[in-house]
C-alpha cells in the first residue's frame, strides 16, 4: 500500500511539473495560449503579479464556484494541485525561459507543438494518481451536473467562458489557442493507456512481491 501511494505521488508530481512546462511553452511560443492560460497572462499583464500567481488565484475562485454549482463543500485538496501548478509555471517562465524569445514563425510553431505534447503528457500522467483534479477539470464536472449536459458541452461552456474573459483582459488568444483546444483531447487519449499500463505494472509488481514475502 505504501509503495502504491509512493508511485501515485510520483506520477502526480511529475505530471504537474510537465503540465506547467507545457503551459509555459505555449505561452512563450506567442501564438496564442490555452483559454485559461491566456486569461492568467492577461490578468498578469494588466493587474500585475506573476502568471503562476494568477493561476492559483483563478483556481481558488473556481474551487468556490464549483462548490456553489455542485451545492457541496469546496474541494480544499484541489488547492494543492493548483498551487503546485502555479509555482511550477513561475519556475519555468521566470527562471528557465525568462530570456527565451522566439525570433521566427518556425521557432514559435516548434515551441507550441512541444508545449502541447508536454501538456497532454502531463495531464495523462497526473490523472493516473487519482488525486484531486485541477479546478478547471472540476468545473467541467460541475457544469455537467448543474446543467445536465454531457462532458463535451460542459467543457465547451467552460472554455468559451475563459476565452471571453481572456479577450476582456487582453490575453494572448490566437491560432495556438484553436490548435490547443482541438488537439489536447486526442493527445491525452493517446498517452493515457500507456501510462495507465505503466502505473498498473509498477503497483502490481509491488503487490505481488509483498504477497510473496508476506
Amino acid at each position: 500500500m505504501i509503495k502504491t501511494y509512493y508511485y501515485r505521488t510520483l506520477f502526480y508530481l511529475i505530471g504537474l511539473f510537465v503540465i506547467s512546462l507545457g503551459i509555459s511553452l505555449t505561452i512563450v511560443a506567442d501564438l496564442g495560449a490555452g483559454a485559461w492560460d491566456a486569461l492568467n497572462v492577461g490578468l498578469s499583464n494588466i493587474i500585475g503579479f506573476t502568471v503562476g500567481t494568477w493561476t492559483i488565484i483563478v483556481g481558488i475562485i473556481l474551487i468556490i464556484l464549483n462548490a456553489i454549482l455542485l451545492k457541496s463543500r469546496p474541494a480544499y485538496l484541489a488547492i494543492i494541485t493548483i498551487t503546485l501548478i502555479g509555482f511550477f509555471i513561475d519556475f519555468w517562465l521566470i527562471y528557465m525561459f525568462g530570456d527565451l524569445v522566439p525570433t521566427d514563425f518556425g521557432q514559435k510553431i516548434l515551441l507550441l507543438i512541444l508545449g502541447i505534447i508536454a501538456l497532454a503528457f502531463g495531464i495523462a500522467t497526473y490523472l493516473q494518481a487519482k488525486f484531486p483534479l485541477s479546478p478547471i477539470d472540476q468545473l467541467m464536472v460541475a457544469i455537467r451536473e448543474r446543467l445536465k449536459v454531457n462532458l463535451m458541452v460542459a467543457k465547451t461552456i467552460g472554455e468559451v467562458t475563459a476565452l471571453i474573459l481572456a479577450f476582456i483582459f487582453k490575453g494572448p488568444i490566437g491560432i495556438g489557442t484553436i490548435i490547443i483546444t482541438f488537439s489536447i483531447g486526442p493527445l491525452i487519449q493517446l498517452f493515457f493507456p500507456t501510462l495507465e499500463k505503466c502505473m498498473d505494472m509498477l503497483t502490481r509488481e509491488k503487490q505481488v512481491f509483498a504477497k510473496k514475502n508476506g
